[in-house]
């Protein structure tokens, strides 16, 4: 039932499942999801896939797509009035002859490095390889005797410290001095009050993490020549990618956890190694010795290559944990999430190929269409940014796989099967949900301080995306949007209700306007802005073609929410609880 989202924390943890997903929920990647064992798969409601209820929503869903998916094309066509607003946005395609909107310079800078990224990706593990053959044929059972357990499965940091400072330096040139310094700063931190100030350490670390965020962007990344003039020819050396600063962000985060990691391991007593594999959770929460936590150990996770550029975002004792005891990562779930990967990428080429939402978006060639069609050109808008997102951080967490480290999957359910705003967020970026859950949401009380520690999450959230307004507007209008779902669950906990009849269609009623308050925040923080979105909800809501779509488009989403309900029950048929 769609309740057992809210019977447990807005922003907890994921534990481990013993099931593989089969039938219909396999379309949703596997991941170490939630379970909860008292509930088995025998208690659930019987499938609703061939009642009658659900024949009449499936026809309705061959209806619908279709449609949703026409009105963008027809947007799209040369023969529109509105194309030559936006015609001079596209470039040159190669499917079927058409043109692609490739005017998103986010995803553009990802799409069109594609076949350089592959290079890289390929000199890793030819170096790799190299690395290896060399070390094996460097050791001898004399020298492992000697050496520490320690220090044997710590033997790739050498290779992943070599490799990170050479990739450095042909993306950033000289201002690879820049990314040291303030990493050296952070450890400094670390190092300096660990152990004799267990209070101030955390805040000198999250105060000097957060200024040097702002000072990046204030300074736009720094110049030498602003020390003195002799060093401008310094600024000349900017490598392939000069713009460090911009992707910091990310970074930052893996400074935080390495210094908050540290902490805990300072105060915390050590649990005795077991020498056991450790599930996601232990890898998480378990401290290593002190001694693990070295500078060339801390400089070898925050610039480990497959993550550095985007993510996704692992913590500090996981990283370790997964070098010293490595996980089972088979060759079939390497080679299954490479296919999930090129499908996603196809997909995104035909919507680029063939829905020009984008480059309609960006000039507001969209005068004269009416509400149905506004609306595609803004939901389509969210795909395209749900996609943009979920290709770089699946090509990424894709290299990582292949070298034996499993980072969280960021991706876990497509943009449009959400009907919780907390179920988006656990389901959206994951492993920075999963990264804020442990060194923000925890330590600020959780659920005893639910409201102040959402409004502060999602403050949080908005200014490390970007420091606008416009993003901070999109953290409180979350925060906001959060209150109604967390009333509802308090005054309808399923616990009480959720066996009744009714239970199941006054959820999907009050999900309409989780729905539209989610796609109203999004829209604003990501999309067109609060001055587009101020248009379209003139367009919809003050003629009476506007009314007339968004009262059907509310029955489509009662229907669409029926449908994610029942896909989370065939969830739990087969003992998978994820919470989103």
């Amino acid at each position: 039932m769609p309740s057992d989202l809210n019977a447990v924390s807005p922003f907890e943890l994921d534990s481990p499942s013993p099931r593989k997903p089969h039938g219909i929920i396999s379309m949703t990647i596997e991941i170490p999801s939630s379970s909860r064992a008292a509930r088995s798969p025998e208690t659930r409601p019987p499938a609703r896939w061939k009642t009658p209820e659900f024949a009449f929503y499936e026809l309705a869903f061959l209806i619908v797509v279709p449609i949703m998916i026409w009105i963008p094309i027809s947007l799209s066509s040369e023969s529109h009035p509105n194309y030559p607003l936006f015609s001079h946005r596209l470039s040159s395609g190669w499917l079927f002859g058409r043109r692609v909107d490739n005017s998103d310079t986010q995803y553009r800078s990802f799409r069109n490095n594609i076949p350089a990224l592959s290079l890289l990706v390929s000199a890793f593990f030819i170096a790799k390889s190299i690395y290896g053959r060399f070390s094996s044929q460097r050791s001898s059972p004399s020298l492992s005797q000697h050496t520490s357990t320690i220090d044997t499965a710590l033997h790739r940091i050498p290779f992943l410290l070599t490799f990170s400072i050479v990739m450095l330096l042909a993306l950033h040139g000289t201002s690879i001095i820049k990314v040291l310094i303030i990493l050296s700063i952070n450890y400094a931190i670390a190092k300096s009050f660990g152990q004799s100030h267990p209070k101030l350490a955390p805040l000198l670390t999250w105060v000097v993490n957060m200024g040097v965020l702002f000072a990046n962007e204030w300074n736009s990344g720094y110049k030498f020549a602003s020390l003195h003039t002799s060093l401008e020819v310094l600024d000349s050396i900017s490598g392939v990618y000069p713009r460090w600063h911009v992707s910091f962000n990310i970074t930052m985060l893996r400074l935080i956890s390495f210094n908050m990691d540290y902490f805990w391991a300072c105060i915390r007593e050590k649990p005795t190694e077991s020498g056991s594999e450790l599930d996601f959770k232990q890898r998480t929460s378990t401290p290593h010795p002190l001694e693990i936590y070295s500078y060339k150990n801390y400089i070898a996770y925050v610039l480990y290559p497959p993550l550095y550029i985007a993510g996704p975002i692992i913590t500090f004792n996981d990283f370790i944990w997964q070098i010293r005891r490595p996980t089972s990562i088979s060759r079939s779930t390497v080679t299954s999430y490479l296919m999930r990967f090129l499908f996603c990428l196809l997909t995104m080429e035909f919507i680029l190929h063939f829905m020009y939402v984008v480059a309609i978006k960006d000039t507001k060639a969209w005068v004269g269409d009416t509400p149905a069609e506004l609306s595609m050109v803004g939901l389509w808008n969210l795909m395209i940014v749900w996609l943009k997102l979920l290709l770089p951080w699946r090509f990424f967490r894709l290299w990582a796989l292949a070298d034996g480290i499993d980072p969280p999957e960021n991706m876990i359910r497509c943009m449009a099967n959400n009907y919780s705003t907390f179920g988006f967020w656990r389901s959206w970026h994951r492993s920075y949900n999963l990264w804020i859950v442990r060194y923000i949401y925890i330590p600020l009380g959780g659920t005893k301080n639910v409201a102040f520690t959402t409004i502060l999450v999602f403050s949080f959230v908005a200014l490390w995306h970007d420091l606008s307004f416009r993003l901070l507007a999109w953290g409180w209008l979350v925060s906001l949007f959060v209150l109604p779902e967390l009333v509802a669950s308090y005054l309808l906990p399923s616990s009480k209700y959720g066996g009744e009849w009714w239970y199941r269609h006054i959820c999907a009623f009050g999900a309409i306007f989780n729905g539209l308050m989610m796609l109203t925040a999004n829209l604003v923080g990501f999309v067109v802005g609060l001055d587009g979105m101020s248009y379209m909800i003139t367009q919809l809501l003050q003629t009476w073609e506007g009314l007339r779509f968004f009262g059907a488009a509310c029955i489509c989403i009662f229907i669409a929410v029926q449908v994610m309900f029942e896909y989370r029950e065939e969830e739990m048929r087969q003992g998978i609880y994820r919470r989103c």
